[in-house]
């Protein structure tokens, strides 16, 4: 074949390769919403959110390349982009809002806290641009999450691949937890079958997202099993051996179980002290990486080329800032009605400073760690906003600071995520620009999708409750009862505080966290989790990482998908039937 017969059988592409287009953009959303929910939902269980810009890779070769035909890989970057800004909403918001529901405090405005939420993405955004060129182009940061999206976008066929198999795990988690809801059956007592004690807990979660969940952390989620491990099959023992556990007798007068018992007297407490102490301990932690990034924003300050051609305005980032704190503030002052201008004014101040030096912060902290201490960030920035709040009285304290903190935790999110997604752009050949506009048009979902979601789950199923115990917001509620002088385990908190700082200043990044949520979560919960740890460091160990990464993974990830949506659904028709009157 000659080269004319060759050119004329495949048109070779001139010009610039599609980027910020409309599919990329309508695609984005409807994976980001997708993700959202997802991740969302899976968050109030295990305490900790997933990284949804890998998830949204796979599913935009499913889509645009698989269904539309379309072979741009900086195209499907674009999407993954915006689908990941959509869900940079759902760990802001889930580690803050549910909070409120918890303490009982419901009597907030939605709309102000979407609203604020979507001021914070803004902030978030706006204000690390400028730190782009200095922290992946300069000092060329490495970015895990960023560099393991961009190995999926220059592998298309493989990507194809993985895009199938994420669709087979959504099929068959989907059709479990179908059936486990119709059932009722959510649970194995495989415990009382062999015989094992009441206090060991020997109760399995039957729930394919948790073990998908555990797959996809690995050897990294041998830290957070340890802990349920710990409380169930070492403390509960040893108390049992010195007679320290409450009598049958005891039990049913009070009408809880020995496992009912253990975790919310004992070991639930503890476990919120650990999430604090080694969230407080991992800021302390990331004190030189806080350097780091002061000295990134002073070299990006007198590079001039510090936003160039590549980049959004900065005359256009300056404008976004000021209406975004404007928007701030006006929700900050209306938030309560005793709020105040002034007082409305020092915490939407005090918000944007904050989101702006935790941004900074916990985008150096990822880029070198790929770990995020964004849990200890937003205790932080709670506990200032309750202090400045204090004298509007305890409810409307916790409504304003809760709101302004849920704007600052979505932004630190946003953050974080636009630069590893600026990373992935840099390997793939994205221009950066295209992609800034990307995540603020994908910002403004998120919020109105947790929030919906957020609702949704409490009337069907209690936030905070033994289905959906939403591990961080409890944290965040027990410091606010704190702070505010409530009736709470001062002692177990303190303890646990001290054991998750110690274990935090080990070295190994959030591991006070991880090991206080297993304290904290059912242990029915931990036991799932665990198959899936397990099968990925067998799968790595006798099938090779590779294996594990284009089919174990994917797998995983539809794992978490398909039972995320089951359990969405239901909720909605339990809502739906509710209110007709059906249920």
């Amino acid at each position: 074949m000659t080269t004319a017969e060759i050119s004329t059988a495949r048109p070779v592409r001139t010009g610039p390769y599609p980027e910020l287009t409309l599919p990329a953009i309508f695609v984005g959303y409807i994976i980001g919403a997708l993700i959202t929910l997802s991740i969302g939902y899976a968050s109030l269980i295990l305490g900790f959110s997933i990284e949804g810009s890998e998830l949204a890779a796979i599913l935009g070769f499913g889509v645009l390349r698989g269904v539309m035909r379309r072979t741009s890989i900086i195209e499907n970057n674009i999407n993954q982009t915006i689908a990941s800004s959509v869900n940079g909403a759902s760990a802001g918001m889930m580690f803050t809002v549910p909070a409120l529901f918890i303490l009982g405090e419901t009597n907030f405005s939605p709309v102000l806290m979407v609203f604020g939420c979507i001021a914070g993405g803004i902030l978030g955004i706006a204000f690390i641009i400028p730190l782009r060129k200095q922290m992946i182009d300069y000092e060329r940061l490495a970015y895990p999450g960023g560099i393991a999206v961009a190995t999926i976008l220059k592998s298309p066929g493989a990507g194809v691949r993985k895009a199938q198999l994420l669709l087979l795990g959504i099929l068959l988690s989907a059709v479990i937890h179908y059936i486990s809801q119709i059932t009722g059956v959510d649970n194995w007592a495989l415990g009382d079958r062999i015989g094992m004690p009441d206090y060991m807990n020997g109760v399995w979660f039957l729930s394919l997202l948790t073990v998908g969940v555990g797959f996809l952390a690995g050897k990294g989620g041998v830290y957070f099993i340890v802990g349920g491990y710990v409380c169930y099959w070492f403390l509960a023992p040893v108390l049992a051996s010195q007679g320290m556990l409450p009598s049958p007798q005891d039990l049913a007068v009070a009408d809880q179980t020995m496992p009912g018992y253990l975790r919310i007297q004992l070991f639930r407490p503890v476990g919120i002290g650990m999430l604090i102490g080694g969230a407080l301990t991992g800021i302390v932690l990331a004190l030189p990486l806080v350097v780091s990034a002061i000295k990134s924003m002073q070299m990006a300050s007198k590079t001039k080329s510090a936003i160039s051609e590549d980049e959004m305005p900065i005359k256009l980032l300056y404008i976004g800032v000021a209406l975004a704190s404007l928007l701030l503030f006006v929700i900050a002052a209306n938030s309560v009605e005793s709020m105040g201008i002034i007082r409305g004014l020092i915490m939407a101040l005090l918000g944007t400073l904050w989101i702006w030096i935790a941004g900074v912060i916990l985008s150096e902290c990822i880029g070198r760690t790929n770990w995020s201490p964004l849990s200890g960030m937003t205790l932080i920035a709670v506990t200032i906003l309750i202090i400045i709040s204090s004298g509007l009285g305890d409810s409307a304290a916790t409504i304003a600071s809760v709101m302004v903190g849920a704007a600052a935790c979505v932004a630190m999110a946003q953050a974080t995520d636009l630069m590893m997604d600026l990373k992935t752009g840099y390997l793939v050949g994205a221009i950066p620009r295209k992609q800034q506009t990307g995540q603020f048009l994908g910002t403004w979902l998120g919020p109105i999708l947790v929030m919906g979601l957020i609702y949704v789950l409490h009337q069907a199923y209690g936030l905070g409750s033994e289905k959906l115990p939403a591990p961080q917001a409890q944290a965040l509620a027990a410091m606010i009862d704190g702070i505010l002088g409530g009736d709470v385990p001062i002692q177990k908190y303190i303890a646990g505080a001290g054991i998750g700082a110690f274990l935090s200043a080990s070295g190994i990044g959030g591991l006070g966290i991880l090991v206080g949520l297993g304290f904290y979560l059912p242990f029915n919960i931990v036991l799932t989790y665990t198959i899936g740890t397990l099968l990925r460091i067998l799968a790595d160990w006798k099938l090779g990482q590779k294996w594990s990464e284009s089919v174990g993974v994917p797998v995983a990830a539809g794992f978490i998908v398909g039972e995320a949506l089951i359990g969405v659904g239901f909720a909605i028709y339990y809502v739906i039937t509710g209110y007709m009157g059906t249920a």
